[in-house]
């Protein structure tokens, strides 16, 4: 706390002086880091090692009233603003350049209420914090596919992955959230309360307040599923896609299939001659009877001659950890992603010469399979605005060198534009990378002018911008 009083943060060409410093700090009951803190460093370090940015000030948030002052503090003196929940991002907007850091992973409470099927969690929480809670009730709340991203920003931007087609997006099963808004109040905002607030909050990112409190409906589920990985060998690889669309065409909503395309990590049941060489994965989960999983996977596993069928019952604790090794923090990472209604032959022509031209062995291309109960729900319902895709490709360049910063990105790009033609035109703001910021209204669609009526009503100064931003402006009279 000492150093607070030697510290000034930027907010333009003036400085915060030390008496607004120390009485911001006096009711403060986290911890408040400057640069002088050893710790520091370690503190503004997120999982995408291509941002690099100098907070002034990283408030490691106790409780909803450390928010409160936070959110105060920041808007009081003119500061930059960034929110961090996991820190999972691609986009970095977890932490800001000179600004504040409101620094939400200290608040990792999951509390489960078995007898209503639902759960209180607050915004540092993980996705495998939350699993451990609610599977030791035979609940689950339908997440992401890496463990250790943080549910705030997947919630905010929408959340998808094994369970969606079954019990629609994280966002879809959110009941109310208690959040504290750019005047710095905490309310609460739900279907009856603040209902244009909640509308935004689902889907609309970070734009609209910070959320301290999740209240979710969860899901019945065993604690097992059918889950794991079909390898074929990728000059197989159109044929393996093309029997993959038909074949997901009458798919029930309890299986989802994704497909991954790279060089074959080690993995030890994959022969060594094949490590290092260009593979198609079918990556599947079915969330109901073992039984009817195996019937309903039979046409998926059928398809070529793959190397290796891991396929079989697992603790879905443990699929949902799948992924974990090969998603570690510190690489280098950029995305660029499409919506798709359908994989086209002319769409997984382009894919296909993409993954011949792979600038790394961690570089991927992974298509994620969605519909389901998340399609049934109306465009408007939320302000996440793609509900007729059924497929999204993630373009995941990953390397660990800056010399290779060009050719990855170079990659991504180049494939990002040749599917144009075949993708809707919306995206997945979790996947948006910082530099696609002209891309944002067209992401939301036909959302878009309402959200941003609805930012001008609770950010007219766009307090918060560190996001995928949406502008705060008045709807035009028809």
């Amino acid at each position: 706390m000492d150093n607070l009083n030697l510290m000034t943060l930027q907010k333009g060409q003036t400085m915060v002086n030390d008496a607004a410093m120390d009485a911001f700090a006096a009711g403060f009951r986290g911890n408040l880091l400057t640069s002088k803190d050893t710790d520091y460093n370690e503190a503004r370090a997120i999982w995408n090692a291509m941002i690099d940015r100098r907070p002034g000030l990283i408030a490691r948030c106790a409780g909803a009233a450390d928010v409160v002052r936070a959110v105060r503090f920041a808007r009081d003196n003119n500061l930059l603003v960034s929110v961090r929940g996991g820190g999972h991002g691609i986009a970095g907007n977890a932490v800001c350049e000179g600004g504040v850091v409101i620094d939400l992973s200290p608040m990792k409470s999951v509390r489960v209420d078995p007898e209503i099927r639902r759960a209180r969690i607050e915004p540092g929480a993980t996705l495998g914090d939350i699993d451990k809670e609610t599977l030791a009730f035979g609940l689950v709340l339908p997440t992401g596919i890496n463990s250790t991203t943080g549910i705030a920003g997947l919630t905010l931007g929408g959340g998808f992955g094994w369970l969606t087609r079954k019990f629609g997006l994280t966002l879809d099963n959110l009941v109310s959230v208690d959040v504290v808004t750019a005047d710095g109040e905490l309310v609460k905002a739900s279907e009856t309360e603040r209902p244009d607030l909640f509308w935004a909050l689902r889907g609309g990112g970070g734009n609209f307040g910070v959320v301290t409190s999740f209240e979710f409906q969860l899901n019945p589920l065993h604690s097992e599923v059918l889950a794991g990985l079909v390898v074929h060998p990728f000059a197989d690889a159109e044929k393996v896609l093309q029997e993959y669309r038909r074949a997901l065409d009458e798919a029930p909503d309890e299986l989802t299939c994704w497909v991954v395309m790279r060089q074959a990590p080690p993995l030890p049941f994959l022969p060594a001659e094949w490590h290092g060489k260009e593979i198609v994965v079918l990556a599947m989960c079915y969330c109901g009877d073992i039984a009817a999983g195996e019937k309903a996977t039979a046409r998926l596993r059928a398809i070529g001659k793959p190397i290796a069928d891991v396929v079989g019952p697992v603790p879905f604790t443990g699929w949902q950890q799948a992924f974990d090794p090969l998603l570690t923090p510190g690489a280098r990472n950029y995305w660029k992603s499409q919506d798709f209604v359908s994989l086209s032959d002319a769409a997984i022509d382009v894919l296909l010469n993409a993954v011949g031209k792979l600038p790394g062995p961690e570089c991927e291309i992974f298509i994620g399979h969605v519909g389901g109960a998340a399609g049934r729900i109306p465009t408007e319902a939320t302000a996440f605005p793609q509900r007729s895709s059924h497929f999204v490709m993630n373009v995941h360049a990953r390397w660990r060198e800056t010399g290779m910063d060009a050719r990855c990105i170079g990659w991504a790009r180049e494939l990002f534009e040749a599917t144009k033609p075949h993708a809707v035109g919306t995206a997945y703001i979790n996947f948006m990378p910082e530099d696609e910021t002209d891309r944002v209204e067209m992401a939301y669609g036909a959302n878009y002018a309402r959200l941003a009526e609805i930012k001008l009503r609770y950010d007219p100064n766009n307090l918060f911008r560190m996001n995928q931003n949406v502008k705060p402006m008045a709807v035009r009279a028809a």
